[in-house]
């Protein structure tokens, strides 16, 4: 079978098979209908591999709270009596929901012949969907620590994907998350480059005393904070771990970066660790100059502490970004703590995942 983008295979199907169904039933009803949230076809880097779970013909149906009370019921029982049974070659009907430990509710495509279909097509309300999702009502004002508690590629996953149609002007919400306010964005790129200044120094100093795997470990992690900033450098979310590199590889900066980073991690000793970690600071230092943000930082490698070991002074990127800070709330953070973004001080996938615990991450920033 010839593998289609999940994207179009939605889009395909909600034209061909579910508007039509629901015109003939429903003529005049206001919805949105959309493919955004979870799942790697939503920002297009699903592949032949990903058809094992969650992936499938579907389509998010939007209705107005006082709509879906009348008439959700109705369509997803007229859905899964009026759809065929394939489409494009694949299955319309999934299996319920695994409920076995780490299985999280996948649902995966399954052949049937007769009866009806258990589709896809989940029929929500907006306030509904990001309550579950990201656990901010749709309608609520989004604070400084809302912004800083929802990871980044839940962000991507809402503004990315496709609205098919839009009654309800859906696309507005999507426009309020499509990046930070400034000022956040500066006190994210401050913490970027704080958490760099916490470990700049520590990779050569353990290689220095012979701990080999140590200074790759410590590399490794100044390569993942050093690709961070550069997303947010270039006013990007960054996605799911697992697309993260090939994410990054289409940022401006990649072509040049990328094998310096690739190099940092596969250097065989510290010295040389070291000398493409200062050509990484380099360019680092360019495409700060370059957003004028701040007045010009020379692009100055330094000894620390007369060690013998060259950091970039992540810190006099961090102050001059913090002091163009001017918003009181995000001000107010700043001046309490510099951990950044729940992506910035966290890769936990359970916390991460979680919209239950966004609230008591919130609750970090509180001051």
């Amino acid at each position: 079978m010839r593998f289609v983008k999940g994207l179009d295979l939605s889009r395909a199907f909600f034209a061909q098979e579910v508007q039509p169904i629901l015109a003939r039933r429903w003529t005049g009803l206001p919805y949105s209908a959309a493919l955004i949230g979870s799942g790697s076809e939503v920002i297009g880097y699903d592949d032949p591999v990903s058809i094992d779970h969650h992936w499938g013909p579907r389509v998010m149906l939007f209705l107005s709270a006082a709509d879906h009370r009348r008439h959700a019921d109705a369509i997803k029982t007229l859905l899964a009596e009026a759809l065929p049974y394939r489409f494009m070659g694949y299955s319309t009907n999934f299996s319920a929901p695994k409920t076995e430990a780490g299985d999280q509710g996948v649902q995966l495509l399954e052949d049937i012949d007769s009866g009806p279909v258990n589709h896809r097509v989940e029929i929500l309300t907006l306030a509904g969907f990001l309550r579950d999702y990201i656990g901010i009502a749709a309608d609520q004002p989004w604070s400084a620590a809302d912004w800083l508690s929802v990871p980044q590629h839940k962000l991507l996953s809402l503004i990315a994907g496709a609205l098919f149609r839009d009654d309800l002007n859906l696309q507005a919400a999507r426009n309020r998350m499509s990046y930070y306010p400034r000022d956040l964005w500066l006190y994210m790129l401050a913490c970027a480059w704080h958490r760099i200044g916490q470990d700049e120094h520590l990779a050569p100093r353990a290689g220095a005393v012979g701990d080999a795997l140590g200074s790759a470990l410590i590399a490794g992690r100044l390569v993942r904070s050093i690709m961070q900033l550069c997303f947010l450098q270039e006013r990007r979310y960054t996605p799911y771990p697992k697309w993260f590199g090939s994410a990054f590889a289409e940022l401006d900066c990649a072509d040049e970066l990328a094998p310096v980073l690739r190099a940092v991690q596969y250097s065989e000793n510290w010295r040389e660790r070291q000398r493409q970690l200062g050509a990484a600071f380099e360019l680092l230092n360019r495409q700060h100059n370059a957003l004028q943000l701040t007045p010009l930082i020379q692009p100055a490698l330094q000894e620390f502490h007369g060690r013998g070991f060259q950091v970039s002074n992540a810190w006099r990127y961090n102050k001059a970004l913090l002091a163009e800070i001017h918003d009181p709330q995000v001000r107010a953070i700043a001046d309490h703590s510099l951990i950044g973004s729940i992506d910035q001080f966290s890769d936990n996938t359970d916390l991460r995942a979680s919209a239950q615990l966004r609230q008591r991450i919130a609750d970090l920033y509180s001051v």
